[in-house]
């Protein structure tokens, strides 16, 4: 049991220890860390008992709709609104680099918990492949809201609402067309490599961007306090 916890856990602590070392500007604190990753798991459970009742409902008659459209739908909103009302506003949102952590952070606690239950119910077998793929790319998702996020908090008040719709908008197209790859059994694999070659490519660039952007704001903030 307890290899299987590990083995379970392992993938989304790699991924968020990599995501929160690229920040070399500012050590966010791990306590605020630690409730986003822990709103991100709690989250999990009223998302399975929705899907779950739809499932039973038989409300969507398409294998397809359900699972590309309304799973998509349903996890990356509620990540995003977890984000937006108990995050976006906080004090300690200070830098656009933080919008990667917490947005990796609500979606890793959220990946983690799932990849806990698919593991302890389907065994050790699906752990690798797991790792590669829904936990690595819920924590893509997370860093894509999070980036957009990040700027829509330190742009102007004009800009910051559109920035905040592309900031769901995003990783919500992503998570669709992650789903639908799945979803064509016969060819999924042969999409979905160069397609999470992709997701790596664009979550490495707005990692990049965002470290560019924290270093912008502290330049500014640094140059406002000198004035001062």
């Amino acid at each position: 049991m307890i290899l299987l916890l590990s083995v379970a856990i392992a993938p989304g602590l790699a991924l968020f220890s990599y995501f929160y070392l690229r920040n070399q500007i500012s050590a966010e604190p791990s306590r605020t860390l630690f409730h986003t990753f822990i709103y991100g798991a709690i989250l999990t459970f009223p998302i399975l008992f929705i899907q779950h009742v739809f499932e039973v409902e038989h409300i969507f008659q398409s294998m397809f709709l359900r699972n590309v459209l309304f799973t998509s739908v349903l996890e990356e909103f509620f990540k995003w609104l977890i984000l937006v009302m108990a995050i976006y506003q906080h004090v300690e949102f200070d830098d656009p680099y933080d919008g990667i952590l917490y947005g990796a952070s609500v979606s890793l606690g959220f990946a983690t918990v799932e990849n806990i239950l698919y593991i302890f119910t389907f065994g050790m077998d699906t752990a690798f492949l797991r790792a590669l793929l829904p936990v690595s790319s819920h924590a893509i998702f997370g860093v894509v809201m999070g980036y957009y996020l990040g700027r829509a908090k330190f742009a102007l008040s004009e800009s910051s609402k559109p920035l905040l719709f592309i900031a769901l908008l995003a990783p919500l197209s992503l998570h669709m067309m992650y789903n639908g790859i799945l979803s064509i059994k016969w060819i999924s694999l042969y999409f979905m490599i160069p397609f999470m070659l992709f997701l790596w490519w664009l979550c490495l660039a707005k990692v990049k961007k965002a470290h560019l952007m924290t270093i912008q704001h502290f330049n500014k903030r640094n140059d406002i306090s000198e004035i001062l």
